[in-house]
């Protein structure tokens, strides 16, 4: 069976998981602090036939190797975490991260996630929440009788309650990063999980050491580049197209070695 058969097959594959990566980017084009992905290939094996360096004659050498490789295969998604644009809303309770970090959530059984997106709203308790129910971490939690809220560039968040003239700091918020935030793990729900290979996340106050400012009544929005994504796609697609041509071409070239023995 001709090598190129399954070369070529390797090929078509990899263009399909990247047309799925490319997908699944521009279905995201408008989720709000979504992190646009690119796909990795490598090489696989080669089949050395010469080795370089292997004797012709007694006085000669090979100076170069003959071998052929046998495809490709995809090996990682990348996350890319460059910040979106920041769009305004309005709403006291959307924030935005202008910069590195990440918001802290957390589940009701504990288990925490981080979040680029942040649209927050309040439960009936008064406790600041996620759209998903998810608790801000840590705990942000509103008098009933509160009629607005401030956030200040370094996280602090200031209520003025009815009938009472001047404001008072009600919490602090604190963003996480990670050293290699590309190796945090998606679990969808615009949110991360920590991995080992992101490390473990370091807790700081937003505009200090690193971390990204806080911007109230804003939203980061996808950091996905419409134009680059199709530029991309069409790449896919004509790598999908010449990858299924040195198929057909292997079938015509064993169609034309058995006809030689009729």
């Amino acid at each position: 069976m001709m090598r190129s058969l399954f070369t070529g097959a390797t090929g078509m594959h990899a263009m399909q998981m990247n047309i799925d990566n490319i997908s699944h980017n521009l279905s995201n084009v408008n989720t709000t602090g979504f992190k646009k992905s690119q796909i990795q290939f490598q090489d696989l094996l080669y089949q050395t036939i010469n080795e370089a360096g292997t004797l012709t004659s007694s006085l000669t050498s090979r100076p170069v190797e003959l071998s052929i490789g046998n495809g490709v295969k995809p090996v990682s998604t990348y996350k890319i975490f460059t910040t979106g644009n920041l769009e305004h809303t309005g709403n006291p309770l959307d924030l935005a991260i202008d910069g590195d970090g990440f918001f802290q959530v957390r589940r009701g059984d504990g288990e925490m996630y981080y979040t680029r997106s942040g649209a927050f709203r309040i439960n009936d308790m008064g406790q600041v929440v996620t759209t998903d129910g998810y608790y801000f971490e840590p705990d942000l939690i509103l008098p009933a009788d509160t009629e607005s809220i401030s956030i200040s560039p370094d996280g602090i968040v200031m209520a003025k309650i009815y009938n009472q003239v001047m404001p008072f700091e009600i919490g602090q918020i604190e963003l996480a990063r990670f050293i290699n935030p590309a190796g945090l793990k998606s679990v969808g729900g615009n949110r991360f999980q920590e991995t080992i290979s992101s490390g473990q996340p370091m807790i700081g106050i937003p505009g200090n050491n690193d971390m990204g400012a806080i911007h109230q009544r804003y939203l980061e929005t996808s950091n996905v580049e419409i134009v680059e994504e199709m530029v991309n796609m069409i790449i896919a697609q004509r790598g999908y197209e010449i990858n299924s041509k040195s198929v057909n071409t292997a079938d015509r070239m064993l169609e034309t070695a058995i006809g030689l023995k009729r």
